[in-house]
């Protein structure tokens, strides 16, 4: 089997205004994403996705140039079965042989960033065709689910101190034994003031609304300083979050562990990673407790598989990030079931047409909790029209 074409297609999804909603990102008016389609002389189509922004919307073209141009002329007429060596090959570049044959990498410079995320689109798609060349699903190419359903946690909560109680216990009545809420500089009143006061309030007035048995997540997206998390930490110890998400600016890895050792709150962190090489230094510097991966960015399942090996031998769990398209869903789903340092799962409830509406098939949550995958590589199948109404052509 060869590849013989690898497309890449920004996809940009407006949301009607009644659905939109605010976060420190502002105004959430669109889902974007790069979806990414590796063809074989097989007659095998894999699909991926690669990812711009670690929220909901971002410019794509870049990314889509660097599928194109940079990775795509290197990979035509390369076995897509061998994922491992066109992994490196795109890692490595011209050096590629020099990694190869020496056991260790010679990187290119883009081995942070948009590159990475645009290898994770490839990375996907092929495994994508793996599965579906032999008849099965991608979990069961990583040595089949070690469960045969999984919990689902709800994941939004923008409202306001009066109004997040009803919006989380909306969420738990649909079955979601979990939620998670967003939390920090978004609750400033104005601009440049303090909101550790107003984010604390939402998390208590949540954790009411919820009553102690369903899993209460919060998320600050980076934009705490560490006194501020410190401070956050100390006004929701009895609030019991099943974990602290981002607290601090994502460069900050010594601030993170500073918080982290300030608290008893579980600390969790990654989305805006790239590689096993920044989870080894988050959790080289006891940082975190639970790892978070995007496998839309942070180099594919192939690397997803190496973050998932890391949280089992340093005792982490292991919860995918998965707030984007069905394709990195599927992914982050497929490497949950496949890796028993997770026991949870993100599930959008956003106005996201990518996830929601994109794929001919469905994904099921009942009671809050998903089966294990069942249909052939991710078993996603991208709508035509969809790609037709929503594609966002660029000059590359």
């Amino acid at each position: 089997m060869k590849i013989t074409d690898i497309d890449a297609v920004w996809l940009h999804c407006p949301i009607p205004y009644e659905r939109q909603h605010v976060s420190d990102f502002g105004r959430i008016a669109s889902f974007d994403c790069v979806l990414v389609t590796v063809t074989t002389d097989a007659g095998v189509q894999g699909f991926g996705e690669s990812k711009a922004a670690v929220g909901s919307a971002g410019t794509c073209a870049a990314v889509v140039s660097a599928v194109k141009h940079d990775l795509a002329p290197t990979l035509i007429g390369k076995d897509p079965r061998h994922i491992n060596e066109i992994w490196d090959t795109m890692y490595n570049g011209t050096r590629d042989h020099y990694a190869l044959s020496r056991g260790r990498g010679f990187p290119v410079l883009g081995r942070r960033g948009l590159l990475i995320s645009a290898m994770s689109g490839i990375d996907m798609a092929l495994w994508d065709v793996l599965g579906k060349s032999l008849g099965a699903p991608v979990c069961q190419l990583l040595g089949g689910a070690h469960t045969d359903a999984m919990e689902c946690y709800a994941s939004g909560g923008w409202a306001d101190v009066d109004g997040i109680g009803a919006q989380v216990k909306g969420y738990a009545d649909k079955g979601f034994k979990g939620v998670k809420m967003r939390v920090g500089v978004m609750d400033a009143k104005t601009r440049g003031g303090s909101f550790v006061a107003n984010s604390v309030a939402r998390v208590r007035a949540a954790r009411e609304a919820l009553g102690p048995d369903i899993k209460l997540m919060a998320d600050a997206h980076g934009t705490m300083s560490v006194p501020e998390a410190k401070q956050f930490c100390a006004g929701i110890e009895r609030s019991d979050l099943h974990w602290f998400e981002e607290p601090c600016n994502s460069d900050d890895v010594v601030g993170t562990a500073e918080v982290r050792a300030h608290t008893r709150t579980p600390i969790a962190c990654g989305e805006s990673e790239f590689t096993r090489f920044d989870f080894r230094d988050l959790i080289a510097a006891r940082a975190v407790d639970v790892l978070q991966p995007d496998l839309a960015i942070c180099g594919g399942l192939s690397e997803g598989l190496k973050i998932a090996a890391l949280a089992a031998a340093h005792q982490l769990e292991l919860a995918p990030h998965c707030w984007g398209s069905a394709l990195s869903f599927a992914a982050g789903v497929s490497l949950a079931f496949a890796s028993s340092s997770a026991v949870v799962i993100e599930y959008s409830l956003g106005a996201n047409p990518l996830l929601h509406e994109m794929p001919e098939e469905p994904f099921e949550v009942v009671d809050g909790m998903i089966a294990a995958p069942a249909r052939p590589g991710w078993g996603v199948t991208p709508r035509a029209e969809f790609i037709a109404r929503f594609r966002r052509d660029v000059s590359v």
